[in-house]
C-alpha cells in the first residue's frame, strides 16, 4: 500500500484508503463454521421486518394399498416445530486522532484498522459456534450480558436425550450417553445412536445422512480424527498396513476453534473435548444476514468531528441465528460425564 501524507490527506481520500484496508483486513479472517456446510445462510432484505419464522414439513414415507375402484389414500403431512428468530446488530468503533494523522503514526492507524475491521466477522463466528458451546443448555448469557434463547422448536436444548416430534409420541436423543472422548469405538457408538434415532415428524425411521464430523481445535482429538478418517490403517499397526479404512471418505472433518470458549471468547478447557456429527443436507442451523459486516463511514462526509478533530471509523453487522429442528446434529462432551 503506498504511503499517505496524513497531515494533508482529505477525509474522502482516507475513507477510500480505509476501504482498501478493510478488504485486506477481511482477507485475514476466514469463517470456519459459515464455510463448513453446517450453517444455512439466507438474506434478510431491507424493509421486510426484523423477524423470521423457520419450520419444516415432513410427508409420510410409504404408499398404501389401493383396492379396485378405491380412491388413493392421501399422504399424511406433518409440519415440524417452528422457531422465530429476531435480528440484532453488533458494532465497534475506533478513533484516529489529529495527532496520529499529523505526527507520523500512519503505521499505527493502519494497524488499528486491520485490527478492528474483521471484529464484526469474528463476533458473528463466535455467536454461531457458541450454539454448539452451549448446546446442552436452552439459553446462555453472552459477553454483553444478554440472555440469549438458544432452545430449539421443541423448547429443549440443541443436544438432549428426549427431543419430541409433532406427529408422534416417539422421541429421539442426539447427545451420546456417557459423553466419551473421540475414538473409533465412540464414533461407532454415536453412529449407532444416530441410526436408531433418525426419525421424521411422524415418528417414522428415516436414513441418517451425517456427512460432517466436527470437533474443537483440541490437538489430540484432531490427530485421532485425522488418523481415523485418512489413514489406511492405524499408524501403530504395521501388520495391518494392507487393511482398508472403512471411514475413508465417510465424513468431512470440521475443527471449530471457538467452541471451547466461555461467553467472552476466552479459553474454556472444560469444553476442549467436544465432538459430534451432523448432516449438511438436513441442517436447520439458520443464519439470517440483514447487514453483512461493513465499514462505517463508507462514503465521504461522515466520521469527522469538528470538536475533537478526530476521525471515527466503525464496523457493524446485523443478523439472526435460529435452529428450529435439532435432528441434523449430534454431540458428545468428551468428558465422560
Amino acid at each position: 500500500m503506498p504511503t499517505l501524507d496524513l497531515s494533508t490527506v482529505s477525509l474522502p481520500d482516507f475513507v477510500r484508503n480505509a476501504e482498501i484496508t478493510w478488504k485486506k483486513g477481511a482477507d485475514s479472517f476466514t469463517s470456519v463454521i459459515r464455510n463448513s456446510g453446517m450453517v444455512k445462510e439466507i438474506n434478510v432484505g431491507n424493509n421486510t421486518g426484523n423477524t423470521r419464522e423457520f419450520s419444516a414439513i415432513d410427508l409420510e414415507l410409504y404408499a398404501k394399498v389401493k383396492n379396485e375402484r378405491e380412491q388413493a389414500a392421501l399422504a399424511r403431512s406433518q409440519q415440524g416445530y417452528s422457531k422465530i428468530g429476531a435480528l440484532y446488530r453488533i458494532a465497534q468503533a475506533q478513533v484516529i486522532t489529529y495527532e496520529m494523522r499529523t505526527q507520523g503514526k500512519y503505521q499505527d492507524i493502519q494497524a488499528m484498522l486491520l485490527d478492528i475491521l474483521p471484529n464484526a466477522m469474528r463476533r458473528m463466528e463466535l455467536d454461531l459456534q457458541h450454539r454448539i458451546t452451549f448446546a446442552d443448555e436452552t439459553s446462555y448469557e453472552d459477553m454483553d450480558g444478554r440472555t440469549v434463547d438458544i432452545s430449539t422448536g421443541d423448547t429443549l436444548a440443541l443436544a438432549a436425550t428426549d427431543h419430541t416430534v409433532r406427529g408422534s409420541a416417539a422421541t429421539f436423543r442426539n447427545i451420546l450417553a456417557s459423553n466419551p472422548a473421540f475414538s473409533r469405538a465412540a464414533l461407532e457408538t454415536m453412529e449407532k445412536m444416530r441410526v436408531e434415532n433418525s426419525i421424521n415428524q411422524l415418528g417414522q425411521k428415516v436414513p441418517c445422512t451425517d456427512d460432517i464430523l466436527w470437533t474443537t481445535d483440541d490437538p489430540n482429538t484432531n490427530n485421532t480424527v485425522r488418523e481415523l478418517l485418512r489413514s489406511t490403517s492405524s499408524t501403530a499397526a504395521d501388520v495391518n498396513s494392507g487393511v482398508i479404512n472403512v471411514n475413508v471418505g465417510k465424513y468431512r472433518h470440521v475443527a471449530l476453534p471457538l467452541v471451547a470458549t466461555d461467553k467472552d471468547g476466552n479459553t474454556d478447557s472444560a469444553k476442549a473435548k467436544y465432538w459430534g456429527l451432523c448432516s449438511s443436507r438436513t441442517s436447520s442451523f439458520m443464519l439470517g444476514v440483514h447487514e453483512a459486516p461493513h465499514v462505517i463511514p463508507a462514503t465521504e462526509g461522515d466520521g469527522k468531528s469538528v470538536l475533537t478533530h478526530d476521525w471515527t471509523f466503525s464496523v457493524a453487522a446485523g443478523y439472526m441465528i435460529v435452529i428450529p429442528d435439532p435432528a441434523f446434529f449430534a454431540m458428545s462432551k468428551g468428558d465422560a460425564s
